[in-house]
């Protein structure tokens, strides 16, 4: 069931959103060789907490952490671990706030370092096909409208999109529908409608799209070794346009 949010409902979402976006703020100043994703797990954690909010994917299907945390190859879902970041690496933060009750969700990629400029080209593209599909979000699209805005252009780029994880409704709980599909046809899909509440997040790879999961049941990472990248935002649909509630401006 897709659910439209009041205008009060989203400003409480918004508020969630500003603490999430000032979070990934924090994160930025951290990220350097030599952390640790636990570390960052560990700082998301404490710094909710400080702020009156919990980190709502911690047990949610049982998932043990504040944040998830890839690294390179992974694509999503990757356990914060001991092992320390290294110069060159690129690294995913993503996150679920909930502050009294209102939830939103955003990942963000990191450079660590100075990475090599194929890798600092696979960021800005991703980043982009994130700006481009937020811009056709408006009502009366379709979820296909932005599904094809990040295809192609991120394929037109020479990288590919992952197809086995998509963006969603979001709020009251963290998944609802309508599936947002980070490809597609324009015209196709879900009518985008005021007050719907999405999340955006292309995964965007430099090579194949495929991806595998690895035994711990959660962490899914490309099948070619190839680095991916994301970003995330969450918005609300409005009759003036989107409203980006993670917003970092």
């Amino acid at each position: 069931m897709i659910t439209r949010k009041s205008k009060r409902e989203i400003e409480l979402m918004h508020e969630a959103g500003k603490l999430l976006a000032s979070c990934h703020k924090e994160i930025a100043k951290r990220i350097k060789p030599g952390i640790t994703t636990i570390e960052i797990d560990t700082f998301v954690e404490e710094y909710l907490k400080k702020h009156d909010a919990t980190p709502e994917q911690k047990g949610f299907h049982g998932y043990p952490y504040a944040t998830c945390a890839c690294i390179n190859d992974e694509i999503c879902h990757g356990f914060p671990r001991d092992e320390p970041l290294k110069n060159g690496d690129i690294v995913t933060i993503d996150m679920v706030v909930n502050l009294n009750g209102a939830l939103a969700d955003s990942a963000w990629t990191y450079r660590v370092g100075t990475v090599d400029p194929e890798v600092e080209r696979l960021l800005n593209v991703t980043h982009e096909s994130l700006k481009r599909s937020i811009d056709v979000a408006l009502v009366g699209k379709r979820t296909g409208d932005i599904g094809h805005a990040i295809q192609s252009y991120v394929e037109d780029e020479g990288f590919s999109v992952v197809r086995d994880f998509t963006g969603h409704g979001i709020g009251p709980t963290i998944h609802e529908d309508p599936n947002i599909f980070h490809f597609g046809h324009p015209g196709t899909g879900v009518r985008l409608k005021e007050g719907m509440v999405l999340t955006i997040e292309p995964m965007v790879n430099m090579g194949t799209w495929h991806s595998q999961k690895d035994d711990n049941g959660w962490t899914a990472r490309t099948i070619d070794g190839k680095w991916s990248a994301q970003f995330e935002h969450t918005i609300a649909i409005t009759k003036d346009g989107p409203l980006i509630l993670t917003s970092q401006d």
